[in-house]
């Protein structure tokens, strides 16, 4: 696989704090069991940036910043 830079993702994401911020999320979310978005053999954090790179997470993706929103939108059985 060809190597993800920063300006990769800096053509979806412009601020570089944020590219960070949600590469972080998205590591934290592969650690609680979440799959990625695309196919890769890299450590979680290259991943997550290509998965950023492809457009495959975006900034305003609400599920990105709040990763237990599935899980709070559906009620638990037998409550």
């Amino acid at each position: 696989m060809a190597r993800i830079t920063v300006e990769d993702c800096q053509e979806r994401v412009d601020n570089r704090f944020l590219l960070v911020q949600m590469a972080i999320k998205r590591v934290h979310q592969y650690r609680e069991g979440y799959e990625p978005l695309v196919e890769s053999r890299n450590k979680e954090v290259v991943t997550a940036l290509r998965e950023i790179a492809a457009g495959k997470v975006l900034p305003d993706d609400d599920s990105l910043y709040n990763p237990l929103a599935e899980e709070q939108a559906a009620p638990a059985s037998g409550e």
